[in-house]
């Protein structure tokens, strides 16, 4: 598998084939289920993000995008969010890009890495996150409603770079 920097114009088909079933199930990501091609493309690959594709045989299976958490103050703390392919889920594509996000992380000078967001009922993110050294440092009380288990919590996952 080989991880590398994605184009909107080159990739934006592929990444559009990833986001959209995520995206429709509503079950791990803050964006609206109906949220279009062009409007889901927009956000991924905005300007104060680095996106990258995970390819295997020339098959994309998975992006992930790179950027500071905040502004500022806090701009030296990374954030990213990942994506699978259905179709690839299993083969350890997660495993890959989380690998490649905290090395490019380190290689831009971030400090370290946090994740605001994380849906509670994502289990095998929650568990793949923690592999990695990342520890829950907040909970937030049923913050995201997921379609079918109802309101649940959201959690705060951070770790060190250093």
């Amino acid at each position: 598998m080989q991880i590398r920097p994605a184009v909107l114009s080159a990739h934006g088909d592929f990444v559009w084939a990833i986001l959209q079933p995520t995206i429709r199930a509503g079950e791990t990501y803050t964006l609206p289920r109906e949220m279009s091609r062009v409007d889901a493309l927009d956000y991924w690959f905005a300007p104060w993000h680095e996106v990258f594709v995970a390819e295997e045989d020339t098959h994309i299976l998975g992006t992930y995008f790179l950027q500071p958490n905040q502004q500022g103050g806090g701009s030296h703390v990374a954030n990213c969010g990942y994506v699978t392919a259905p179709w690839a889920t299993g083969r350890g594509v997660a495993r890959a890009m989380c690998a490649h996000s905290l090395d490019r992380a380190r290689e831009r000078g971030f400090k370290a890495m946090q994740f605001n967001f994380v849906v509670s009922t994502n289990q095998r993110a929650v568990a793949l996150w923690q592999s990695f050294g990342f520890e829950i440092v907040g909970r937030l009380p049923g913050a995201f409603h997921h379609p079918s288990a109802g309101f649940v919590d959201a959690l705060v996952m951070y770790r060190s770079l250093l």
